[in-house]
Protein backbone atom coordinates (compact mmCIF):
# COMPACT_ATOMS: atom_id res chain seq x y z
CA UNK A 1 0.00 0.00 0.00
CA UNK A 2 0.47 3.65 -0.94
CA UNK A 3 2.79 5.50 2.10
CA UNK A 4 -0.14 8.20 2.29
CA UNK A 5 2.42 10.83 4.43
CA UNK A 6 5.83 10.12 1.94
CA UNK A 7 6.92 13.13 0.15
CA UNK A 8 10.33 11.29 -1.26
CA UNK A 9 10.70 13.24 -4.49
CA UNK A 10 8.52 16.06 -4.06
CA UNK A 11 9.58 19.46 -4.21
CA UNK A 12 8.29 21.77 -2.00
CA UNK A 13 8.42 25.80 -2.40
CA UNK A 14 7.59 27.18 0.88
CA UNK A 15 7.16 31.18 0.90
CA UNK A 16 8.23 32.75 4.10
CA UNK A 17 9.45 29.56 5.10
CA UNK A 18 12.66 31.16 6.61
CA UNK A 19 10.86 31.76 10.08
CA UNK A 20 7.64 31.24 12.33
CA UNK A 21 4.75 28.70 10.73
CA UNK A 22 6.65 28.60 7.71
CA UNK A 23 9.65 27.14 8.70
CA UNK A 24 7.83 24.68 11.29
CA UNK A 25 5.80 23.31 7.72
CA UNK A 26 9.23 23.18 6.32
CA UNK A 27 10.81 21.32 8.77
CA UNK A 28 8.13 18.56 8.33
CA UNK A 29 7.64 18.61 4.84
CA UNK A 30 11.84 17.95 4.92
CA UNK A 31 11.11 15.02 7.34
CA UNK A 32 9.10 13.49 5.45
CA UNK A 33 10.97 13.61 2.49
CA UNK A 34 10.71 16.53 0.00
CA UNK A 35 12.62 18.77 -1.08
CA UNK A 36 12.47 22.22 0.17
CA UNK A 37 12.77 25.72 -1.56
CA UNK A 38 12.88 28.38 1.20
CA UNK A 39 11.79 31.99 -0.73
CA UNK A 40 11.66 35.00 1.36
CA UNK A 41 13.11 38.80 1.58
CA UNK A 42 15.42 37.91 4.75
CA UNK A 43 18.70 36.03 2.90
CA UNK A 44 20.22 35.39 5.83
CA UNK A 45 17.58 34.12 7.58
CA UNK A 46 16.79 32.02 4.34
CA UNK A 47 20.27 30.63 4.30
CA UNK A 48 20.10 29.20 8.28
CA UNK A 49 16.55 27.84 7.34
CA UNK A 50 18.04 26.05 4.73
CA UNK A 51 21.09 24.66 6.70
CA UNK A 52 19.02 23.62 9.17
CA UNK A 53 16.69 21.77 6.76
CA UNK A 54 19.80 19.88 5.38
CA UNK A 55 20.73 18.58 8.91
CA UNK A 56 17.26 16.58 8.52
CA UNK A 57 18.74 14.97 5.63
CA UNK A 58 16.91 17.12 3.43
CA UNK A 59 17.43 18.58 -0.10
CA UNK A 60 17.36 22.70 0.23
CA UNK A 61 17.38 25.36 -1.53
CA UNK A 62 17.25 29.67 -0.71
CA UNK A 63 15.62 31.93 -3.53
CA UNK A 64 15.23 35.41 -2.33
CA UNK A 65 11.51 36.89 -3.40
CA UNK A 66 9.27 39.70 -2.98
CA UNK A 67 5.71 38.11 -3.20
CA UNK A 68 3.99 41.69 -3.85
CA UNK A 69 6.08 42.03 -7.27
CA UNK A 70 5.27 40.06 -9.92
CA UNK A 71 8.46 39.62 -12.54
CA UNK A 72 10.16 38.46 -8.36
CA UNK A 73 7.74 36.28 -8.03
CA UNK A 74 7.43 34.46 -11.44
CA UNK A 75 12.00 34.50 -11.43
CA UNK A 76 11.12 32.56 -8.01
CA UNK A 77 8.95 30.25 -9.55
CA UNK A 78 11.11 29.57 -12.65
CA UNK A 79 14.31 29.01 -10.30
CA UNK A 80 12.50 26.38 -8.14
CA UNK A 81 11.23 24.73 -11.06
CA UNK A 82 14.80 24.51 -12.42
CA UNK A 83 16.18 23.02 -9.18
CA UNK A 84 15.12 19.44 -9.46
CA UNK A 85 13.14 20.08 -12.55
CA UNK A 86 9.42 20.34 -10.70
CA UNK A 87 7.24 22.23 -7.84
CA UNK A 88 4.56 19.48 -6.33
CA UNK A 89 3.64 21.74 -3.58
CA UNK A 90 3.62 25.73 -3.02
CA UNK A 91 3.47 26.75 0.42
CA UNK A 92 1.59 30.23 0.81
CA UNK A 93 2.61 31.54 4.20
CA UNK A 94 4.77 34.92 3.35
CA UNK A 95 2.60 37.55 5.41
CA UNK A 96 2.97 40.74 7.42
CA UNK A 97 0.81 42.44 9.73
CA UNK A 98 0.43 46.17 11.10
CA UNK A 99 -1.84 46.36 14.12
CA UNK A 100 -4.10 48.90 14.60
CA UNK A 101 -8.03 50.07 14.46
CA UNK A 102 -9.29 51.23 10.99
CA UNK A 103 -9.85 54.84 11.80
CA UNK A 104 -5.31 54.87 12.43
CA UNK A 105 -4.98 53.05 9.15
CA UNK A 106 -3.49 54.85 6.29
CA UNK A 107 -4.24 53.32 2.73
CA UNK A 108 -0.08 52.63 2.19
CA UNK A 109 -1.01 50.68 5.47
CA UNK A 110 -3.79 48.57 3.62
CA UNK A 111 -2.21 48.20 0.85
CA UNK A 112 1.40 46.76 2.46
CA UNK A 113 -0.51 44.05 4.33
CA UNK A 114 -3.09 43.07 1.37
CA UNK A 115 -0.49 42.78 -1.20
CA UNK A 116 1.53 40.79 1.00
CA UNK A 117 -0.82 38.30 2.23
CA UNK A 118 -3.69 38.41 -0.30
CA UNK A 119 -2.36 39.79 -3.67
CA UNK A 120 1.06 37.50 -3.08
CA UNK A 121 -0.53 33.86 -2.42
CA UNK A 122 -2.07 34.80 -5.32
CA UNK A 123 0.65 35.68 -7.70
CA UNK A 124 2.69 32.75 -6.51
CA UNK A 125 -0.61 30.06 -7.00
CA UNK A 126 -0.95 31.24 -10.16
CA UNK A 127 2.67 31.06 -11.05
CA UNK A 128 3.09 27.78 -10.12
CA UNK A 129 0.24 26.33 -11.95
CA UNK A 130 1.28 25.82 -15.08
CA UNK A 131 4.11 23.07 -13.54
CA UNK A 132 1.73 21.47 -11.38
CA UNK A 133 -0.84 21.05 -14.18
CA UNK A 134 1.81 19.88 -16.71
CA UNK A 135 2.64 17.59 -14.14
CA UNK A 136 -0.73 16.01 -13.79
CA UNK A 137 -0.76 17.03 -9.67
CA UNK A 138 -0.13 19.72 -7.29
CA UNK A 139 -0.95 20.89 -4.03
CA UNK A 140 -1.29 24.25 -2.61
CA UNK A 141 -1.79 25.09 1.28
CA UNK A 142 -2.55 28.56 1.70
CA UNK A 143 -1.79 30.00 5.31
CA UNK A 144 -5.09 31.57 6.60
CA UNK A 145 -5.78 32.63 10.59
CA UNK A 146 -8.39 32.63 12.77
CA UNK A 147 -8.97 36.43 11.93
CA UNK A 148 -10.62 34.53 8.87
CA UNK A 149 -13.31 33.87 11.32
CA UNK A 150 -13.85 36.30 13.40
CA UNK A 151 -13.00 40.17 13.83
CA UNK A 152 -10.65 41.84 16.49
CA UNK A 153 -10.55 45.73 16.87
CA UNK A 154 -6.47 45.37 16.64
CA UNK A 155 -6.70 44.15 12.84
CA UNK A 156 -8.99 44.99 10.50
CA UNK A 157 -6.49 44.65 7.34
CA UNK A 158 -5.10 41.67 8.34
CA UNK A 159 -8.61 39.74 9.06
CA UNK A 160 -9.27 41.37 5.81
CA UNK A 161 -6.37 40.08 4.20
CA UNK A 162 -6.95 36.50 5.86
CA UNK A 163 -10.66 36.70 4.84
CA UNK A 164 -9.85 36.76 1.82
CA UNK A 165 -7.35 33.78 1.65
CA UNK A 166 -9.92 31.49 2.86
CA UNK A 167 -12.29 32.63 -0.37
CA UNK A 168 -9.71 32.53 -2.62
CA UNK A 169 -8.60 29.06 -1.42
CA UNK A 170 -12.51 28.08 -2.42
CA UNK A 171 -12.02 29.67 -5.98
CA UNK A 172 -8.47 27.72 -6.71
CA UNK A 173 -9.42 24.48 -5.58
CA UNK A 174 -12.96 24.68 -7.76
CA UNK A 175 -11.09 26.25 -10.82
CA UNK A 176 -8.15 23.61 -10.57
CA UNK A 177 -9.82 20.18 -9.35
CA UNK A 178 -9.50 19.46 -13.32
CA UNK A 179 -5.84 19.53 -13.14
CA UNK A 180 -5.73 17.33 -10.59
CA UNK A 181 -4.42 20.17 -7.89
CA UNK A 182 -5.90 20.13 -4.25
CA UNK A 183 -5.90 23.47 -2.51
CA UNK A 184 -7.06 24.15 1.02
CA UNK A 185 -5.88 26.72 3.94
CA UNK A 186 -5.26 26.18 7.33
CA UNK A 187 -6.21 28.59 9.91
CA UNK A 188 -3.72 29.45 12.68
CA UNK A 189 -4.54 30.67 16.42
CA UNK A 190 -2.18 31.84 18.43
CA UNK A 191 0.98 30.80 17.70
CA UNK A 192 4.23 31.61 19.23
CA UNK A 193 6.23 33.78 16.74
CA UNK A 194 8.43 37.10 16.28
CA UNK A 195 4.73 38.43 14.85
CA UNK A 196 2.59 37.62 17.59
CA UNK A 197 5.79 38.22 20.51
CA UNK A 198 5.50 42.21 18.97
CA UNK A 199 1.51 41.73 19.68
CA UNK A 200 1.90 40.76 23.21
CA UNK A 201 4.23 43.82 23.25
CA UNK A 202 1.30 45.56 21.56
CA UNK A 203 -1.34 44.44 23.79
CA UNK A 204 -1.78 44.70 27.36
CA UNK A 205 -3.22 41.30 28.81
CA UNK A 206 -2.63 39.25 25.26
CA UNK A 207 -1.03 36.35 26.85
CA UNK A 208 -3.61 36.16 29.99
CA UNK A 209 -6.45 36.32 27.62
CA UNK A 210 -4.50 33.33 25.17
CA UNK A 211 -4.00 31.14 27.85
CA UNK A 212 -7.55 31.81 29.33
CA UNK A 213 -9.58 31.37 25.68
CA UNK A 214 -7.32 28.56 24.80
CA UNK A 215 -8.46 24.75 25.50
CA UNK A 216 -5.43 23.24 24.87
CA UNK A 217 -3.91 25.57 27.61
CA UNK A 218 -0.76 26.90 25.89
CA UNK A 219 -0.17 28.82 22.71
CA UNK A 220 1.12 26.93 19.64
CA UNK A 221 4.57 26.39 18.10
CA UNK A 222 5.80 26.06 14.82
CA UNK A 223 6.59 22.30 14.83
CA UNK A 224 2.58 22.12 15.86
CA UNK A 225 2.09 22.41 12.36
CA UNK A 226 4.46 20.13 10.78
CA UNK A 227 1.89 17.55 10.75
CA UNK A 228 -0.66 19.36 8.86
CA UNK A 229 1.47 20.58 6.37
CA UNK A 230 2.77 16.92 5.16
CA UNK A 231 -1.25 15.69 5.69
CA UNK A 232 -2.14 18.57 2.87
CA UNK A 233 1.24 18.05 0.95
CA UNK A 234 0.84 14.38 0.60
CA UNK A 235 -1.77 11.92 -0.89
CA UNK A 236 -3.42 11.23 2.52
CA UNK A 237 -5.37 14.95 1.09
CA UNK A 238 -6.27 14.21 -2.42
CA UNK A 239 -9.51 14.25 -2.27
CA UNK A 240 -9.72 17.17 0.09
CA UNK A 241 -10.08 20.49 -1.53
CA UNK A 242 -11.48 23.54 -0.92
CA UNK A 243 -11.04 23.87 3.18
CA UNK A 244 -10.44 25.74 6.09
CA UNK A 245 -8.96 24.21 8.71
CA UNK A 246 -8.79 25.89 12.45
CA UNK A 247 -5.37 24.75 14.08
CA UNK A 248 -5.75 26.49 17.33
CA UNK A 249 -5.82 24.08 19.98
CA UNK A 250 -9.34 24.51 20.52
CA UNK A 251 -9.59 28.23 20.41
CA UNK A 252 -12.28 28.56 17.73
CA UNK A 253 -14.46 26.04 19.16
CA UNK A 254 -15.46 28.30 21.80
CA UNK A 255 -16.26 31.33 19.85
Amino acid sequence: MENLFDLRGRVALVTGGNGGIGLGMARGLARAGAGVVVAARNAEKSRAAVEELRSLGADALAIGVDVTDEPSVSAMVGEAAAWRGRIDILVNNAGINIRKPAHDLSLDEWRRVLDTNLTGAFLCSRAVHPHMKAAGAGKIVNIGSMLSIFGAAFGPVYGASKGGIVQLTKSLAVTWAADNIQVNAVLPGWVDTDLTRRGREEIPGLDAKVLAGTPAGRWGRIDDFAGIAVFLAGAASDFLTGTAIPLDGGYSSLL
